[in-house]
């Protein structure tokens, strides 16, 4: 708004309104392969829909007290959400006792976090941060980190996904947990697309489907019922590959689980759960990869 003094009278004046943000991903989409795209992607519009595609009432259903249970079987008290999105696990930590400090590199996400924080009547302590620079973002040490929402997957470049490893595992205390999820990228690759969103998108009215996949992209289509349509592009990363970055930054113990403990289903699961745990164990042999966990 712009406030004109006239001599006689004050003139105001509305300044027009600006056009939303689109996303961008430059003359080829396809070959925008970049770590920092992320913040070109969740534009305002899209963030404000992200929660039809969640649907935070299903989604704490099917998920039930998976990361709290393995939370507390490990004694954690403090704990970082590096991927807070807007808001779901900042808020049903918050709601079971621990305290969390959120993190998000968006600050479109950040806003809409805080604001849903809000509506559950906790105020929220946010902090935009870059994972591969985090311990300048982020002060103190903590209990458990958690990268939920398949947020680790906007890492295109192998440098860029053990920094961000190593950021983690540098701000666990000596006996902390990291929890970090992933599509079931292998089975994508491999067989193609067959996912009902059963655990993880459960907003029933939202389209969410690969447009292209190939070894180094896997660019997402999300379509709403009103007809806008969004896109991310994500690099597919296989679940032994995964292990492997966190056992070489120093992650001895890390179980596996395909979708959540209790609603396991025998065959491929649409997400992986990696739990690792940061303690040293002198004497204990590192697997190459476990199977993945299924009681």
């Amino acid at each position: 708004m712009v406030w004109r003094l006239d001599k006689r009278r004050l003139v105001i004046r509305e300044k027009p309104l600006a056009a939303p943000r689109k996303q961008e991903f430059g003359d080829n989409p396809v070959e925008t392969r970049l770590s920092e795209n992320y913040k070109n992607e969740y534009v305002k519009g899209f963030v404000e829909k992200w929660d039809e595609l969640i649907d935070w009432e299903s989604r704490a259903k099917t998920e039930g007290d998976f990361f709290i249970e393995q939370l507390r079987e490990r004694g954690a008290k403090k704990v970082l959400d590096v991927a807070t999105g807007t808001g779901f696990h900042s808020v049903r930590l918050l709601e079971a006792g621990f305290e969390v400090v959120s993190a998000d590199g968006s600050p479109e996400m950040l806003a809409k976090a805080f604001d849903n924080g809000k509506q559950y009547g906790h105020i929220l302590r946010t902090v935009q941060a870059d994972w591969r620079w985090l311990n300048r973002d982020v002060h103190g040490t903590y209990d458990a980190i958690i990268c939920l929402g398949n947020s680790f997957t906007h890492l295109f470049n192998e440098r860029d996904r053990r920094k961000a490893l190593a950021e983690y595992y540098a701000m666990l205390e000596h006996d902390g947990v990291l929890i970090i999820d992933q599509r079931n990228y292998d089975g994508i690759l491999d067989d193609g697309f067959n996912s009902k969103h059963t655990y993880y998108y459960c907003g029933d009215q939202v389209s969410a489907e690969p447009e292209h996949v190939d070894d180094g992209l896997a660019r997402f289509r999300y379509s709403f019922p009103d007809e806008s349509v969004y896109h991310l592009n994500m690099f597919p990363l296989r679940r032994k590959y995964l292990r492997r970055l966190m056992h070489e930054v120093g992650f001895q113990k890390i179980d596996t689980y395909g979708d959540f403990q209790e609603t396991y289903r025998e065959d491929d699961p649409d997400f992986f759960i990696h739990v690792a745990e940061k303690i040293y164990r002198v004497d204990d042999k590192v697997e190459e990869d476990a199977e993945v966990v299924s009681k």
